[in-house]
């Protein structure tokens, strides 16, 4: 059996501000009980004060079922409960009669009378403020809170109330139900914001999602379509010339086989995400895009300097990370620390709202860091299934670095990559041979490019 604890802390920010909501006004049912059932004993006889205090129980209740439906409508799970607000509001009418009439005409002296009066006023103030839950059209609550204080001040007046008491009951009437029905608008309005706010940011996550398709696709596109261009370009002269029975026929051919199986590598690559990432940019995206979500998100530290494959590394690091604070826990701060520390570079990504309790009724302990909610050693995964918090330590492994994951104190969750950094020299020769690399590779595909056409305009055409 789950603690409370846990079971508040299992569940979401909306799924809290619900369950508070309906709490309250159950309470609202016990403090009705309270305030004017409960002194009845001590200011009428103990057999009216016995069927009276039974009465206040009875609509007590009734108010509570009715909220609960009325709340059940307004979340779209329940039809709207028309018979139980009508059925409230003649209970709430009829009880207020019966107890302005006990106090007019009924046994006992000012005790009873003042007791039975504030019953008449409470339970029409608690009745008019459980029916504007049920309302469709909000602009119809002031019709019934001033219909309730007219009706009450009418009541009163017709059963024998003085004219100045029976405006008093009324104004009593209109003022505590209209705060009463404020009260139950404001509910209402404030949990539908609350589930329209989480909408927003399961929204926003889904677009993050989508703008890492895009940007893959673009990167296969940016892969694919020079080289497929230049393999269409090369095939038809290779054509032509095989049609002329040219030697250079074969000569081109072997330039597309090697252009199709470059092509091979570099989509492989994409697909794995293997692709270089840029540390600084992931950093500010991680940023941007926690702080869209509601997370107040810091970021300290550069990535200038550091190699490519560090960076790239680490960048995987932040991406996976930021994925996971949005998609899993309640977070609401996130800070993320790049710092070296002697020949180490270390990246810290914290983020609260996470249960460090963390267990399911399965029996399997929870991570919020992996994906998949259950840590790899207990999840059996081996290595090599590129996900989660597996994934990222086969990329730190290719660099030498370390992960670790896991709560902290608090509801704090931790990641820490550290990763270590070659000799100066090393990563000078490293930053300069990747340039020139790079920039060669770059040249080479863009004279092959532009050659292409060329070859075709002076040996295709006679």
């Amino acid at each position: 059996m789950r603690r409370p604890g846990l079971w508040w802390r299992g569940k979401s920010t909306p799924a809290k501000v619900e369950t508070y909501t309906r709490w309250s006004f159950h309470f609202f049912s016990v403090v009705e009980v309270t305030a004017f059932g409960l002194p009845t004993f001590g200011l009428v006889k103990a057999e009216f004060a016995v069927w009276l205090f039974l009465a206040v129980g009875g609509h007590a209740l009734l108010c509570a079922v009715t909220a609960s439906r009325a709340l059940d409508w307004t979340r779209g799970t329940r039809d709207q409960p028309v018979r139980l607000l009508v059925g409230l509001g003649v209970v709430s009418g009829l009880l207020a009669t019966a107890a302005i009439g006990i106090a007019e005409h009924g046994p006992g002296g000012e005790d009873t009378e003042n007791a039975t009066s504030s019953l008449f006023i409470g339970v029409l103030v608690f009745g008019a403020g459980t029916i504007a839950l049920g309302v469709r059209n909000r602009r119809r609550v002031p019709a019934i809170v001033f219909g309730s204080a007219v009706g009450a001040g009418v009541v009163a007046f017709s059963l024998g109330s003085a004219g100045p008491a029976s405006l008093g009951m009324a104004l009593a009437v209109l003022l505590a139900g209209g705060f009463s029905a404020f009260t139950s608008l404001f509910s209402v309005w404030l949990l539908a914001a609350v589930y329209e706010l989480d909408a927003a940011r399961e929204t926003r996550t889904r677009l993050a999602v989508a703008e890492e398709r895009l940007r893959f696709g673009r990167d296969l596109h940016d892969v694919m379509g020079r080289n497929l261009a230049v393999i269409a370009l090369k095939s038809e002269l290779a054509v032509q010339l095989a049609r002329r029975e040219r030697p250079e026929a074969v000569e081109q051919m072997i330039e597309v086989q090697r252009i199709a199986h470059e092509s091979q590598r570099e989509v492989r690559e994409v697909v794995r995400g293997y692709r270089e990432a840029d540390l600084g940019v992931e950093l500010s995206g991680a940023q941007g895009v926690l702080t869209a979500a509601g997370v107040d998100c810091t970021v300290t530290g550069s990535a200038a300097g550091l190699p490519p494959a560090v960076q790239s590394a680490l960048g995987w690091v932040v991406r996976e990370a930021t994925t996971n604070v949005l998609r899993h826990g309640d977070a609401r701060r996130c800070h993320v620390s790049l710092e070296p520390k002697g020949n180490h570079v270390v990246l810290t990504v914290e983020n609260d709202g996470v249960d460090n309790d963390g267990v399911g009724d399965d029996g399997v302990r929870r991570v919020a860091g992996d994906p998949s909610g259950v840590s790899p050693p207990e999840r059996g995964q081996k290595p090599g299934g590129g996900t989660g918090l597996a994934g990222l330590r086969e990329r730190l492994a290719a660099v030498a670095g370390t992960l670790e994951a896991g709560p902290v104190d608090g509801d704090l969750f931790r990641v820490v990559a550290e990763v270590p950094l070659p000799p100066a020299s090393s990563s000078s020769n490293l930053l300069s041979s990747s340039s020139s690399s790079s920039s060669s590779s770059s040249s080479s595909s863009s004279s092959s490019s532009s050659s292409v056409p060329r070859s075709v305009s002076e040996e295709v055409t006679p």
